[in-house]
């Protein structure tokens, strides 16, 4: 077996939220980055990813397990390791060669040596003649590279990429991604091994020898894939998109149960991370669904490619049609259930009452904010006793977009309304109907 650069066994990591309620990100999490390869690791938004990089780095401590580095406990920044960020987190004010010379002169380099050094790292990455330009002189690909130069510089023997291309278009990431993959494997790079962090999970199979899927709410490594294709991979050739297709049926393994009745029952809890999914784009794939080009069932990466979103964008979608039971998930194919074919076949007010019926059916903090309403004289909440509920166990950022998910669902599906003014959720002015009731009809 590879000698280990980095290694946790058995990770966790708490943080309190504003009440001082503890908050489990990390649990149980192992994971050993060896020389010589690249990782990639996938999950949904706030699952603890860029936490654990954090942790690997040294920047963050945790509160159970080990981490080592070089067989060494890691109770600090480790030198050997470098970080490239999603936002550049390049200073405004430093031309590209100042920027990329930070490193080595906080480690108390000679100017003369770190300017060679930063000069070689610039040209390494494609940014030769670049030198002296400011990061708002360049474009959105340029500053990724100078981020890029600027944790290569240190030579470091691990680089931990945190959605580094993400907020790249399309064919810049692309690029940007195929001249790393070059500088690899010219061994350019003084970096023995990769760790990427991604939402796209053609980009984890094209980049990497192993691909982590990281579960959430706590966060952890719940399976892992090698990749054993030669470099470079062609995106459209069969055994590419073989194991794309494998990804995707494990990243939405268990996304819904419609359709499985010998399925066991998911228990679902009041404070579930709801899936980030507008209503709109929800319905413009269940009508997609059922017309002539895919019949009723979709392969999803075809999807995804005729629709032209994201994995971050797409996935999200799936699991909300899921969880609604409007869809079904197999073998990564997304199939319209009954469902969800009579909601595409109903009007405007049969679709909201579709809708209705299905949040109160399975999204238990839709169904306890209607029975809250009910048992309510005035008909009507302040939406703060629910955000307070959801914040034990999610950070207050994700207990909003919880929050305000469930409101849009619950408008979308008249199960009550909301005043944006007050903050007020209420019934709405015609509906005596209980929530028991309303799930029958």
């Amino acid at each position: 077996m590879s000698q280990a650069i980095i290694e946790l066994k058995g990770v966790g990591k708490s943080f309190r939220s504003a009440d001082g309620t503890a908050r489990s990100v990390l649990e149980g999490v192992d994971l050993r980055l060896v020389e010589g390869e690249i990782v990639a690791l996938l999950g949904q938004s706030g699952s603890g990813k860029s936490t654990l990089l954090r942790i690997m780095a040294g920047l963050v401590g945790v509160d159970a397990g080990e981490v080592s580095y070089r067989r060494q406990p890691l109770y600090g920044p480790a030198r050997g390791v470098s970080m490239v960020f999603q936002s550049f987190a390049l200073f405004p004010w430093l031309t590209v060669q100042q920027n990329v010379e930070l490193g080595l002169e906080a480690r108390g380099m000679a100017p003369a040596e770190r300017a060679r050094r930063a000069e070689e790292a610039i040209g390494m990455i494609g940014l030769a003649g670049f030198e002296g330009a400011l990061p708002r002189e360049l474009s959105g690909g340029m500053r990724q590279r100078v981020g890029i130069a600027r944790a290569l510089v240190v030579e470091p023997e691990v680089l931990l990429m945190d959605e580094a291309f993400s907020s790249l278009d399309v064919l810049t990431g692309e690029r940007l991604r195929e001249d790393i993959l070059d500088l690899w494997r010219g061994g350019a790079m003084p970096t023995k091994a990769i760790l990427v962090v991604s939402h796209n999970i053609e980009e984890a199979v094209l980049m990497a020898d192993r691909v982590l899927l990281f579960a959430s709410d706590p966060g952890r490594v719940r399976f892992q894939l090698a990749v054993q294709l030669p470099r470079p991979r062609d995106p459209e050739s069969a055994a590419v998109r073989m194991l794309v297709d494998e990804v995707y049926a494990l990243m939405t393994a268990g996304a819904g149960r419609a359709g499985r009745p010998s399925a066991e029952p998911v228990r679902r809890s009041l404070a579930e991370r709801l899936p980030e999914a507008d209503i709109v784009r929800m319905e413009g794939l269940l009508e997609m669904l059922v017309d002539d080009t895919f019949g009723g069932r979709a392969d999803l990466p075809r999807l995804a490619e005729v629709t032209e979103l994201t994995d971050d964008e797409l996935l999200p979608l799936v699991q909300a049609m899921s969880l609604l039971e409007l869809t079904s998930v197999a073998d990564a194919d997304l199939h319209i259930t009954r469902i969800g074919r009579e909601y595409v076949a109903g009007s405007h007010v049969e679709r909201q009452r579709i809708f209705g019926r299905q949040l109160l059916a399975h999204v238990p903090l839709v169904a306890h904010i209607r029975h809250s309403l009910d048992q309510e004289p005035t008909g009507e909440l302040p939406e703060e006793p629910f955000l307070r509920l959801l914040s034990e166990s999610l950070d207050a950022a994700e207990a909003e977009r919880v929050m305000r998910t469930a409101i849009e669902w619950g408008r979308h599906g008249e199960v009550f309304e909301y005043d944006y003014r007050t903050g007020l959720i209420h019934l709405r002015g015609d509906d005596d109907v209980p929530p028991e009731r309303a799930s029958e009809e």
